[in-house]
Formats: structure tokens, sequence, C-alpha cells
């Protein structure tokens, strides 16, 4: 698994995750229970993760999607 996008910004990695599935890239949100539980003051930050074999094609339609501000370093 490839970590594209690393943030507390819940509606961020929801967008993402719904332009990666409305493209049929499968996409994990790795934290996102942990986060629940610590009451969101930001100490565990959501990661959306995808196979090592749609990393290049995620990458490129977060991009054109405005957020390659957002994507970790590959």
């Amino acid at each position: 698994m490839t970590e594209l996008i690393r943030s507390n910004d819940i509606v961020l990695i929801g967008f993402a995750e719904s332009l990666l599935a409305s493209a049929e890239i499968p996409a994990f949100v790795a934290n996102g229970h942990m986060s629940g539980l610590e009451g969101s003051i930001g100490a565990f930050a959501r990661r959306l993760l995808v196979p090592a074999d749609h990393a290049v094609q995620a990458r490129r339609l977060l991009t054109e999607a405005g957020l390659a501000h957002e994507l970790r370093d590959a």
C-alpha cells in the first residue's frame, strides 16, 4: 500500500476517497477509527492508502483535482 495523503481534515480525506472510488481505484483510510476515539484532537491523522500498482494513476487523478499540495512525497 502507498500512502497518498495524511491529514486530520475529514472532508479532504472523504473528497479524495470519493474521487478514487469514482475512478474505480481501491482505497483504504487508515486510522479513521483511532482518530475518532482520541476525540479528533489531531493526535492520529487519517491516512489515505492505495495499492502500489494504482499509486501513479491515483496521484494523477488527485493532482488533476487540485490536491497536489496535499500529496505525500513519492
